[in-house]
């Protein structure tokens, strides 16, 4: 399911920002981007996604600002003297000594100089997690409200859905008489043209015997009522289910799927088929669908 979610919370000393976005899967993946170290505590932030988000691709994005305190700045002086001993060997190499004055500025962005003055180093200290997981909570708690919008649309379609297969599921109880009737009426018709060709007589029994046959190859009787069992199911979960209703639903769709090309292949006529086929047009929609249900 879809949503977005942000929050902002400042101090004197800390200025957060998280911004949540999900998008449909079937399975959750979180992906951390932002301010260091945050990308690589993942797992804390999933702990935190978990609580409200079971399924989908979530997207977290962190942006923690640290205003430049006095003494914030630890220069690392060995470090630094090491680079510049290595750039006046360089410049002297080059024989260009003005080359050593901007050189030497510029050795102060050199890797491990200045751990502060980037985020690489930084580390999120005990004091600074417990801002930044409320903020995330707090943009997760938006998110949530979206996706359960979206998720109250995807369950009038999902009804509609439901109320569609249902009405040519009634559609097919009341064509079942009506496929035998025309059956019999093949039946006789072709067999009172065959005797009239070859002048012979056909036992009543026969013609009983054959019916029958018919009516025991095409009897549906089990799926039609299995499948208005699993219909009653399926609305149950759209209407009352709150948590991995994605799971089930799609577990009912499928068994629905069962039902219908079992319908689909004992179909005794061509208005049968049609309906059936109607009801596997519905039914893919409806696992499509369920697929981005939490």
């Amino acid at each position: 399911m879809t949503g977005f979610g942000s929050a902002e919370t400042r101090s004197a000393d800390l200025a957060i920002s998280v911004e949540v976005r999900s998008v449909n899967n079937r399975h959750l993946k979180v992906t951390v981007r932002g301010t260091d170290p945050y990308p690589l505590l993942d797992a804390e932030f999933e702990k935190l996604v978990r609580k409200r988000v079971k399924r989908g691709t979530v997207l977290v994005q962190i942006r923690v600002e640290r205003p430049a305190r006095l003494g914030s700045q630890a220069i690392n002086t060995p470090l630094l003297k090491s680079y510049l001993d290595q750039l006046e060997s360089v410049v002297a190499d080059l024989g260009n000594p003005s080359l050593l004055g901007p050189l030497a500025g510029a050795a102060l962005a050199l890797p491990g100089v200045a751990p502060e003055s980037g985020h690489g180093g930084v580390r999120a200290s005990e004091d600074e997690w417990p801002a930044v997981a409320a903020a995330t909570e707090a943009a997760l708690a938006k998110l949530d409200a979206t996706r359960q919008a979206e998720g109250q649309a995807m369950a009038a379609e999902l009804l509609g859905y439901h109320a569609a297969l249902g009405e040519k599921l009634l559609a097919v109880r009341e064509h079942l008489p009506q496929v035998m009737a025309d059956y019999r009426a093949r039946l006789l018709g072709r067999v009172r043209q065959a005797v009239a060709d070859a002048g012979v007589t056909v036992e009543p029994e026969q013609l009983i015997r054959e019916i029958a046959l018919f009516a025991d190859r095409t009897d549906v009787s089990e799926e039609v009522h299995r499948l208005t069992a699993h219909l009653v199911q399926f609305e149950e979960v759209v209407r009352t289910e709150s948590d991995s209703a994605g799971r089930r639903l799609e577990f009912v769709a499928q068994e629905m799927g069962r039902e219908v090309n079992t319908l689909g292949s004992k179909a005794g006529d061509v208005a049968l088929s049609k309906l059936v086929f109607d009801m596997k047009v519905t039914l893919e929609k409806i696992r499509e669908l369920v697929q981005n249900v939490e």
